[in-house]
């Protein structure tokens, strides 16, 4: 840990223990001390750390080919490809692979405002949409945008979930409208069940594209492949990455055929689709098909619910999710009962000051779910 305080840039605000190992939903320190693991490292682990499927796919394909540039074909690449088009929304059949989230939102960015031949992006306030300029300029928080001012231009933002302000704010001067499905690092914000579709309308009235960020959501995170799915609704461009390849560097923009006007080499990522990545994400794939781990989502999702409802007090205000992303928000900063988790074996993380984020692995058991209720209840009732 010195070390990292010595060398490392000090972009990240690092907790005291030092995690060596993983197994499922299950993390250790140094020390030997085990935790359940309710992040996920941000929802990154949905299949769980050190999956047998991803494990064996990366030590096969790193004996036959590790990298090659994208301008030459490759199995693994081609076999990644068809499969999202298999399993995405039914019109989303082309994909830009690169290597994350914020890299898939700067390519929805520019795939919008290339095939529209208009300028304007709508975003929503709360939004995450990741750091570099232009996920910035849609990202909402004032505490990540104002250094680097100035930002991408062409930029709104308005009031998630509200019909209202987007029929305000959008024109036939927008060329697309930017959300997440549930906003995650706002703190687990679900809108109405008619809210997107209302959205969808307003896209199509105004010729704009509706890109919907998958990026937290997708991969069964909320008890369906895509959290869009609750909502029947599908976008002209999807947003992937996170768990994509169970812990590998890995993101994906789907889009339509007829939205793939780009020039070629105008956008390009030198490590997107890399072999090894795609062998990766085609092993966490199929253990989310195999392990049915999305309808195990949603029925741990209800359980955790229902056992976060049934604790009575004062200090929570609200809890909500869908699946197995869940946020508890109480009436207090979170920090000390953060770190008194941590102390009892639970690794949750935060949704801003107030808020308890559970993203866990979607292999997490009943029992671990249990475990965390009760460290959570007597912290609550005693701590």
């Amino acid at each position: 840990m010195r070390s990292e305080d010595i060398y490392d840039a000090k972009m990240y605000s690092k907790r005291s223990m030092e995690i060596v190992r993983g197994q499922g939903a299950r993390l250790w320190d140094t020390t030997g001390k085990e935790y359940v693991d309710m992040g996920a490292s941000i929802g990154v682990m949905n299949v769980g750390h050190c999956n047998e499927y991803v494990i064996q796919a990366i030590q096969e394909q790193t004996r036959r080919l590790m990298y090659i540039y994208s301008i030459f074909y490759n199995d693994q690449r081609a076999e990644l490809l068809e499969k999202l088009a298999e399993i995405s929304p039914q019109s989303l059949q082309r994909s830009f692979l690169c290597n994350s989230g914020t890299e898939a939102v700067e390519a929805a960015i520019k795939f919008a405002r290339a095939y529209t031949k208009k300028k304007e992006i709508i975003a929503a306030m709360q939004a995450f949409h990741g750091k570099t300029l232009g996920a910035l300029s849609a990202t909402w928080d004032a505490k990540y945008k104002t250094l680097f001012e100035p930002l991408v231009p062409g930029f709104k933002h308005v009031v998630f979930g509200d019909i209202a302000s987007l029929h305000q704010s959008i024109s036939r001067n927008t060329a697309a409208v930017l959300l997440e499905p549930i906003q995650g690092e706002a703190g687990v914000r679900i809108p109405s069940n008619s809210y997107l579709q209302q959205v969808r309308e307003l896209c199509n009235e105004n010729d704009a594209l509706l890109i919907l960020d998958e990026v937290q959501t997708g991969f069964g995170r909320t008890g369906e492949m895509w959290a869009c799915q609750h909502f029947g609704v599908d976008p002209d461009i999807m947003c992937v990455a996170k768990s994509i390849a169970g812990g590998f560097p890995m993101g994906a923009m789907i889009t339509r055929d007829d939205i793939c006007v780009l020039p070629q080499a105008s956008h390009s990522s030198t490590f997107g689709g890399s072999p090894l990545a795609c062998a990766a994400a085609l092993a966490s794939i199929r253990y989310i098909e195999e392990k049915k781990l999305c309808q195990r989502a949603g029925e741990l999702g209800n359980y955790f619910l229902r056992q976060l409802n049934e604790i009575k007090s004062e200090r929570i205000r609200e809890v909500r999710g869908k699946g197995l992303l869940i946020g508890v928000e109480m009436r207090e900063h979170i920090k000390p009962l953060l770190l008194q988790l941590a102390e009892r074996g639970v690794l949750a993380i935060s949704s801003g000051k107030t808020i308890l984020r559970f993203l866990p692995p979607l292999v997490i058991e009943k029992e671990q779910i249990d475990f965390t209720v009760n460290q959570l209840v007597d912290l609550i009732e005693h701590g």
